[in-house]
């Protein structure tokens, strides 16, 4: 299946059956997530994954009761850094130099301007710049979970505050952005499964400069 073979396929499931993913495919779906890119390579998110039933349970009054929180087999939650600061900016250098065998000094300049660039603006604004950096996984999780036939509903109708505290999200300097809950349709009780897929038409989608 192409990807857009599997973009045509997917939808924002409704009513998921309960089956449980199979590890290796959730594992997948996690590494395109982590394997995303995003500015300067900080990778300003982490993503949490819900298997307990009574984490789910927990989570759903602060999710508008949206039955997918419950009925998925994974719940994933992409969180995002509540603010950049030096010490993490310093942390993810010191992984990537360790990594590719780099000395810190090749990197120091980079890493000091990207300090530079985050410490004057406010916790909001940095935080609001890392949930779009946590987007980009989002997206990416959701185009893998789809071609491997793994439904996935993109859900933000949740409440962040609560969600943050059941998950005790504050205290890791995380704050909850997006819900992905994986699972396979429930045919028979799903409204949306046989509604055609319906986009606005690209000669109205797409604007070019020629």
């Amino acid at each position: 299946m192409s990807l857009l073979d599997a973009l045509r396929w997917r939808y924002a499931t409704k009513k998921m059956n309960g089956k449980v993913v199979p590890q290796e495919k959730v594992d997948q779906i996690l590494e395109a997530a982590r394997l995303a890119p995003t500015a300067s390579g900080l990778q300003p998110y982490q993503v949490i994954v819900v298997t307990n039933p009574d984490v789910k349970q927990s989570l759903l009054p602060h999710a508008n009761n949206q039955s997918q929180v419950i009925d998925s087999s994974h719940l994933l939650i992409f969180a995002a850094w509540d603010n950049y600061t030096a010490e993490r900016i310093k942390g993810v250098f010191e992984h990537s130099n360790k990594e590719r065998g780099l000395s810190s000094d090749g990197t120091a300049a980079f890493e000091q301007m990207l300090i530079n660039l985050y410490a004057p603006k406010t916790a909001e604004e940095n935080f609001q710049h890392a949930a779009r950096q946590a987007y980009i996984g989002f997206g990416m999780a959701i185009a893998q979970a789809a071609l491997l036939q793994v439904d996935a509903t993109p859900m933000e109708g949740f409440n962040g505050p609560e969600v943050d505290k059941v998950l005790n999200l504050k205290a890791k300097g995380l704050k909850s952005v997006a819900f992905l809950p994986l699972g396979y349709r429930d045919e028979n009780g799903d409204w949306l499964v046989n509604l055609k897929k319906v986009r606005r038409p690209a000669e109205d989608f797409f604007i070019e400069f020629k």
